[in-house]
């Protein structure tokens, strides 16, 4: 849930009834002030999960953020997750932020913040943002868990397998999944690209797409980057997103698909986030309309 400015009360009382509701938690991203949202959930619901996903760990300090972290595992009773990242190039560009090293910038990022668990308090776990390798390997030694955003559905268990069994067993994985429920699939399909537009121009999505054997794919995203002029790219980049690459990264359809589609994650030891769209409206329709397939 994203709590916009003018809709916080609205995403309280829908979170309020994902909990009546028994949905598994409510994830976070980091719109809309997202730590601010989360201690409103530590105060306005009593027993439903819910985590960031993802914070970067540019906004704010690490002694900050374990102090506040803190204050909300503890007010919710243990029912908050940090999820942590270090975002994508236009985010860290719009801050100021500088870093050629995402790796040591993370391990960093949580030495501190464990540093500061003797003042602050006990942490509550702590989830890395992972697409490729390195960081989910990262993740299995540092953190208790993982979450991808827009990841292959058809590679995750590959990934998944690089990790010692006895440690995957303890861990926490996740992946927000762009979800859209229709009968019209063409029109959620249409949603779903405009949605994956601006992760195309990302390199890191890109480089992990491509490992996952979209090779053609990526080939054609990467000739309408170099090649195409700014005003017209958007809509070249829409026009070569291959189904088969959108449906293995998206869910859509109506809602016993998309039930499931979201049951078919979580076969595969991945706790699937339904990120919400509407055909029909904004984002309280779309999750009205995740609420009505699942009651």
């Amino acid at each position: 849930m994203v709590a916009t400015a003018k809709r916080r009360h609205a995403m309280l009382d829908l979170a309020r009834r994902a909990e009546e509701l028994n949905f598994a938690g409510i994830a976070c991203p980091s719109l809309g002030a997202t730590i601010g949202f989360c201690v409103s959930l530590a105060h306005t619901t009593n027993s439903i999960k819910f985590w960031t996903s993802i914070q970067p760990i540019y906004y704010s300090h690490a002694i900050e953020m374990a102090n506040t972290a803190a204050h909300i595992h503890e007010i919710s009773n243990g029912r908050f997750g940090l999820g942590l990242g270090v975002s994508h190039g236009a985010v860290i560009n719009r801050l100021g932020a500088t870093t050629a090293t995402p790796l040591a910038d993370i391990k960093n990022y949580l030495e501190t913040m464990k540093s500061q668990e003797r003042f602050s308090g006990d942490l509550p776990p702590i989830y890395l943002a992972a697409l490729r390798q390195k960081m989910l390997m990262m993740a299995s030694e540092i953190s208790s868990g993982a979450i991808w955003a827009n990841a292959s559905r058809k590679s995750i268990a590959t990934q998944l397998a690089s990790i010692p069994e006895s440690r995957r067993n303890e861990m926490f994985f996740a992946n927000m999944v762009p979800t859209v429920i229709s009968d019209d699939i063409e029109a959620a399909r249409a949603i779903h690209r405009k949605t994956l537009v601006g992760y195309v121009t990302l390199p890191n999505y890109r480089n992990y797409w491509r490992s996952c054997g979209y090779d053609q794919q990526i080939d054609a995203f990467e000739k309408i980057l170099s090649g195409s002029a700014k005003e017209t790219r958007n809509a070249e980049i829409i026009s070569a997103m291959d189904n088969q690459w959108l449906d293995d990264c998206t869910l859509s359809g109506d809602a016993d698909s998309v039930r499931d589609g979201l049951y078919n994650w979580s076969q595969l030891g991945v706790l699937p986030i339904a990120v919400m769209s509407s055909t029909s409206g904004g984002q309280a329709q779309a999750i009205s309309q995740l609420f009505d397939a699942f009651n």
